[in-house]
């Protein structure tokens, strides 16, 4: 018997193949098969029984992982999952056995009962086909432990640390929220009742009952909660194998108005009063300079505050920052989408930024709501701004007004905003050089001595 290979685990008895496999003698002791399992797969095909081995050889790995860990509610999803791996190998749906002697048709009971009788079947494959494995009961906390950490673990893929922690603030708060509502209750006995008082929670921030009562939350805000209980519980009984599991959570959603827009700068104002020596003097170096390549690139704040040396050719024949993700396994980072990565020219008061910061801003490098904030106090605190809505952010939308105003067309300002063109892509959008050009219609008038 091979232990390696595409044969591995493999033997023929009378010309059927048999699933051959030695218990690990770490865990004989916990594995009632123990010394060795032999399950035959009732197939003489070698393509067949390699398939069926690699469900037998999946199943086994998963359960000896979780006696190993000795946490009770892994061990126990292991259990199931392996019984329901077992069941599908030979054909049959994993049901529990109070659902197969409610609902289970005659010939169903029959075929398993064959199976069953068989002296050749091994005790685990007969409490499969019968239903005995219990399904994991597991608390809503632990549920979504097993969601941030394995099952959308492929979600994480390439996020940086930082993108990582405020991925998972959404569902870690609202779990938290409907467990000091509801209580941790293990997630397979959530009710629609229990949807209902976590929903009604939020429509009392959203849309007070009491006259004169102003909104703590937005609709938005309740819908990202509601959404994110919604996915952990869909996606956990996903990965037992039960898509089609009724959701406690359909249906339940907040109407949302036209969202707020952050205000954009008028240009008088930027020129006459943001650009004005001295008014930004009190902010430090590299917050000031992420203002201004906000201002005169139009990109996102969090992709400045990504930038580093490089990503940076200012003493370029055409200068320019490339805005990309970063593919290092030691720091990886996203963007916000496919579209988002591209290169931009830059001119006027950005180039200068780029001179003077060579290597971007490494104090708020994955830091972009620390410099959101501290440039948004800023401005608050010294009255820098039109009105108490305008923000940092508001800089991109003004970017977006004076492309218009220039003559830039939607498909160019779409692509130098990161934004998807809106039809299938030809070419690479122009060279820099002509980019450059365009840009060049916008710059504003600006002090070296600011930078």
């Amino acid at each position: 018997m091979a232990e390696t290979g595409p044969d591995r685990y493999l033997v023929q008895r009378g010309g059927v193949y048999q699933y051959k496999r030695r218990v690990p003698a770490r865990v004989a002791h916990l594995d009632e098969r123990a010394p060795q399992i032999r399950q035959s797969l009732r197939t003489a095909d070698l393509a067949k029984a390699r398939a069926l081995r690699d469900v037998h050889e999946a199943a086994d790995d998963e359960l000896w992982s979780a006696l190993l860990l000795g946490e009770d509610d892994a061990a126990a999803r292991a259990q199931y999952m392996a019984a329901r791996r077992r069941a599908e190998a030979l054909g049959f749906r994993y049901r529990p056995a109070a659902a197969l002697a409610d609902a289970a048709p005659w010939d169903e009971l029959a075929a398993r009962f064959e199976q069953l009788l068989d002296p050749r079947s091994p005790r685990a494959l007969g409490r499969a086909l019968a239903g005995f494995i219990e399904q994991p009961r597991p608390r809503l906390s632990q549920a979504l432990k097993l969601y941030l950490e394995e099952i959308a673990a492929p979600q994480l893929v390439g996020k940086s640390e930082q993108q990582r922690r405020k991925w998972r603030v959404i569902p870690q708060r609202a779990v938290d929220q409907f467990i000091a509502l509801v209580g941790d209750k293990a997630i397979g006995d959530i009710g629609r009742d229990d949807a209902l008082m976590f929903w009604r929670f939020w429509q009392g921030r959203i849309a007070p009952a009491e006259k004169g009562a102003v909104p703590s939350h937005t609709a938005s805000s309740g819908n990202r909660q509601v959404g994110a209980l919604r996915t952990v519980y869909a996606e956990y009984f996903a990965h037992l194998g039960e898509r089609d599991r009724p959701n406690p959570f359909d249906g339940l959603s907040f109407s949302e108005r036209k969202a707020r827009t952050r205000p954009a700068w008028p240009v008088p104002f930027i020129t006459g009063t943001l650009l004005k020596p001295g008014a930004l003097a009190g902010l430090n170096a590299e917050a000031r300079g992420i203002l201004f390549a906000v201002l005169e690139t139009g990109a996102r704040p969090s992709e400045i505050c990504s930038l580093e040396a490089g990503t940076i050719f200012a003493d370029a024949e055409v200068p320019y920052i490339r805005i990309m993700p970063s593919r290092d396994p030691a720091a990886p980072r996203q963007l916000k989408t496919e579209a988002s990565e591209r290169d931009l020219p830059l001119v006027g008061l950005a180039l200068a930024v780029f001179k003077a910061h060579p290597a971007g801003f490494p104090t708020y490098r994955d830091k972009a709501e620390n410099a959101s904030a501290t440039i948004n106090k800023f401005l608050r605190e010294n009255g820098l701004g039109p009105t108490p809505a305008h923000t940092l952010y508001g800089l991109r939308h003004s970017f977006e007004d004076r492309m218009k105003e220039a003559g830039i067309d939607e498909e160019m300002r779409r692509i130098l905003f990161g934004h998807r063109r809106g039809r299938e892509a030809y070419g690479e959008g122009g060279s820099l050089k002509w980019r450059q050009s365009l840009l060049q219609r916008l710059e504003l008038p600006f002090d070296p001595s600011i930078v």
